[in-house]
């Protein structure tokens, strides 16, 4: 199936964006219906972080979250075979003022469904590192890191360690971190999300100091006509504090912001609130 899956993104590669985008539109729109499981993830996750809104709201939420993250993945075959012109012309990049040309460099990306087309628009102007972690399946593993590496980047599995992205930090590339989602209790602190205690990796805080780099915040933007918009944000100034608390609080914070610019494209597939406190119950 993913075999079938690969050729079938590699077949709309070739059509107008518009229409791949309409694709994934209507992808997105069957998995909501198919795929139980995470329409139930994706359901818990907004009543728990948006209990103010409707039911009738969330379920809108909802249902443009499965279009949006579909019509991205359709989108894949643009950034892993598509000629650098074509990945240039549909991902705008903003903000490049804010990368200081005299510092290490963190780029903190939070989990938005548009970040595969901004990494990958980055990594033909600027040396990008990234961590991922390994898919079950062979050959979307091996599909995964050949379009990532397509343009000189470097990736390695998140069993390296922090290890690695300090070493990569070091040799003069830039970090491109995705450490908003739940990882388990290890290396994590409870801060809110949304009101919520949420398990929250700590690693952000501690590569910028190890690695003594600067973090500059970057958010991908699915737009409505297909296209990207990569930002990057003035870098954070105290940042990290030695509180692991307030530096994950802060991260969170900054994540709650642009959710509600667009919060049809955050990741609600994921178990956010998979680790609870001790004596909490699950919510999934």
């Amino acid at each position: 199936m993913s075999r079938l899956a690969l050729a079938l993104i590699w077949l709309v590669h070739f059509l107008p964006l518009r229409v791949i985008a309409r694709i994934g539109d209507a992808i997105g729109w069957l998995l909501f219906w198919l795929i139980a499981e995470r329409r139930r993830v994706t359901r818990i996750n907004l009543e728990k972080c948006f209990p103010q809104k409707s039911p009738q709201e969330r379920e809108r939420i909802a249902r443009g979250h499965f279009r949006a993250i579909c019509r991205a993945f359709a989108q894949h075959g643009i950034f892993w075979w598509s000629p650098p012109a074509r990945i240039q012309k549909i991902v705008t990049v903003e903000g490049r003022e804010h990368l200081p040309a005299d510092s290490r460099v963190v780029i903190f990306a939070p989990h938005f469904v548009g970040q595969e087309g901004a990494v990958m628009r980055m990594s033909l102007d600027i040396p990008i590192a990234s961590m991922y972690s390994r898919q079950k399946d062979p050959a979307f593993d091996a599909r995964l890191l050949a379009g990532r590496r397509r343009f000189g980047g470097t990736i390695f599995p998140r069993q390296a360690g922090f290890r690695q992205a300090v070493k990569q930090i070091k040799a003069g590339k830039y970090y491109y971190f995705m450490p908003d989602l739940d990882f388990g209790p290890q290396g994590a602190v409870f801060v809110p999300f949304f009101g919520v205690p949420a398990a929250t990796a700590t690693g952000l805080a501690f590569i910028a100091r190890v690695g003594k780099a600067v973090v500059v915040p970057c958010v991908s933007r699915l737009l409505p006509d297909g296209r990207y918009l990569a930002k990057f944000y003035p870098p954070w100034r105290d940042f990290p504090t030695g509180d692991d608390v307030a530096d994950a609080r802060r991260m969170m914070a900054f994540v709650e912001e642009r959710i509600l610019e667009m919060p049809e494209q955050y990741l609600w597939m994921h178990k956010r609130f998979k680790t609870r406190p001790p004596g909490e119950a699950r919510f999934y």
